[in-house]
């Protein structure tokens, strides 16, 4: 597999992953395929086709992972052309994005564009 991209796992100042913990929540077999699909986001970056991802809102993107009938997403957005920063991770219940995990991905966000340089 040729790796054209590089997945960062978003990181607090306190150093507290939100990303991290939610992938250790989930049961091992939904992890497992969350983790492959992350695998090929790191691959195909911004050309990963739905159904795998999806753009949400501006420069937010989610990673769309479905396993029986948990709907697994996954908030990133692209830093540096070659970065994929994946911010949090949540079930998804409803069609639409829960105004929470949107705006706790813009914090993200801007909170490792000021840490990082923009």
């Amino acid at each position: 597999m040729d790796v054209k991209y590089r997945i960062i796992f978003y990181q607090n100042r306190r150093g507290d992953s939100p990303v991290d913990e939610f992938l250790d929540s989930l049961e091992k077999r939904p992890r497992a395929k969350t983790l492959k699909w992350l695998a090929l986001l790191e691959e195909q970056g911004p050309d990963l086709p739905r159904p795998y991802a999806d753009v949400v809102k501006g420069p937010i993107r989610e990673l769309r992972v479905s396993f029986g009938r948990l709907e697994i997403r996954l908030l990133y957005f692209f830093y540096r052309r070659r970065d994929i920063i994946v911010t949090n991770g949540f079930l998804k219940k409803k069609q639409a994005i829960n105004t929470t995990e949107l705006e706790r991905v813009m914090h993200c966000r801007g909170d490792w564009v000021k840490r990082h340089g923009g």
